[in-house]
């Protein structure tokens, strides 16, 4: 493995810190314009200004909407990803602060997404600045930062795209989503299963003259909290999802164990009835999957077909998976199944040994941060993975290609009001990702 000099290094670090107005003032500029999933033209149209300004090779925008500054002529690509649309503001009544308009201070930046995750976008965009600077771009790599679009609606849909129809596979992808200072190696999966019950309508005065599809769907709930809830005795009727950490269901428990167990939850609930005072002759419900090392959606739709209720009310019951088709701000349609799989790099491979490398080089074995967030922060394994669900779940999970994690702000941030992000965390992103190339590429 190729390790810089502490002078190198020091550049580096130098030359990180003296973009942070630049790159806050150009964090603040993405935020002044909402940016919800199949509405990110405006923050595409700033993150394409700012490539351009820095000095990138090749900038365009593809079919589907994703942002992609290309620098350097290496024969490696390592790409650099960060979803460039947010989640909306909910009840504006929380937010002590205008969530476009936003904030800073001399520590933090305020505003909807700095977060989750333009930030990334921000500090990735300023790294490949940092490498033209300091002639880090020697012929063994080349850089791409793409700002992706439509992840909060359907993780990985644009890697999708980008992999399949814009024909690009890099050797290997840093995700940009937050890290709390840590470089996450993996994620459970997820998916987004819907239940349906049929049943006979009749009047409300004599319910035994129909079949009620919601008193169905009661019973089948009561198997799926149970799958959830259970644990994995051989007298459990229903095992629960604990069981993929022992080495007697699941062969990759130990992974299995680094994620975390998978779980399942209601998270909607429809019927049809002629009227208030009739019987349900349907009913449905949406349940969010989320899978650990070892599950597969067949294995999730099945688990749920297996279930005693679902087995005892046999035809008048349908197990599927939810289909993802809505058009992104260009109009493009690029449908998918709501699966999200599971993915993890071992701490053995080259990509991961790279970051911790490069990271610790830099800045030391443990994460660091700004004085809110360090007590927090440093307790915390540097190696570690995300709660939530990413890109990685089309990257790697789908494609196979290589993910490590890095990224300003924290996960608690995300979807919140009020939301923040660090400066520090800015400054010390763009430096990681300006040198983990040159301990990638030998």
């Amino acid at each position: 493995m190729n390790r810089l000099t502490a002078e190198e290094l020091a550049k580096i670090r130098d030359t990180a810190e003296s973009y942070r107005a630049d790159m806050t003032a150009f964090l603040r500029a993405i935020v002044k314009h909402p940016g919800e999933s199949a509405d990110e033209a405006a923050h595409v149209a700033v993150i394409k200004a700012e490539m351009e300004k820095v000095g990138f090779d090749e900038v365009r925008v593809d079919p589907q909407g994703n942002v992609m500054g290309f620098i350097g002529d290496g024969p490696t690509l390592i790409a650099f990803d960060g979803h460039i649309d947010t989640v909306g503001i909910g009840n504006r009544n929380n937010w002590n602060f205008d969530p476009y308009e936003g904030f800073e201070n001399d520590h933090e930046i305020g505003g909807r997404g700095v977060s989750d995750q333009l930030g990334g976008t921000v500090s990735a965009v300023y790294a490949a600045k940092i490498m033209k600077d300091l002639g880090l771009l020697n012929g063994k790599y080349r850089v791409m930062v793409v700002g992706t679009v439509q992840e909060e609606d359907c993780d990985g849909l644009c890697w999708e795209y980008i992999c399949k129809e814009d024909t690009i596979r890099p050797e290997f992808v840093v995700s940009s989503e937050p890290t709390d200072g840590g470089i996450y190696r993996g994620q459970r999966g997820r998916m987004e299963i819907r239940i349906d019950v049929k049943g006979v309508s009749c009047h409300g005065s004599a319910p035994e003259r129909g079949d009620n599809a919601i008193y169905k769907m009661a019973d089948i709930l009561q198997d799926v909290r149970a799958l959830n809830n259970n644990g994995d005795a051989e007298s459990t009727d229903i095992k629960g999802l604990v069981k993929m950490l022992s080495p007697k269901f699941n062969p990759e428990w130990k992974e299995a164990r680094f994620l975390g167990r998978g779980t399942v939850t209601a998270s909607e609930i429809f019927f049809t009835s002629p009227s208030r005072c009739a019987v349900a002759d349907s009913c449905a419900v949406s349940l969010d999957r989320r899978m650990t090392v070892g599950e597969t959606w067949e294995s999730c739709l099945q688990e749920i077909r297996d279930l005693p209720a679902v087995k005892k009310y046999g035809d008048d019951v349908k197990v599927s998976m939810y289909h993802y088709d809505r058009p992104s701000y260009t109009g493009l349609v690029y449908p998918i199944e709501c699966y999200f799989p599971t993915w993890v790099i071992p701490e053995d491979h080259k990509v991961c040994k790279a970051a911790v490398a490069a990271y610790t080089d830099l800045f030391g074995e443990k994460r660091i941060g700004d004085e809110e967030t360090i007590q927090e922060r440093e307790v915390r394994p540097l190696l570690d993975k995300w709660t939530f669900s990413t890109n990685g779940v089309s990257i790697m999970g789908r494609n196979g290609i290589p993910v490590i994690g890095f990224g300003p702000g924290a996960e608690a941030q995300a979807h919140a009001p009020n939301e923040i992000t660090w400066k520090n965390d800015l400054v010390t992103c763009a430096a990681f990702y300006a040198a983990l190339p040159q301990y990638y590429c030998d």
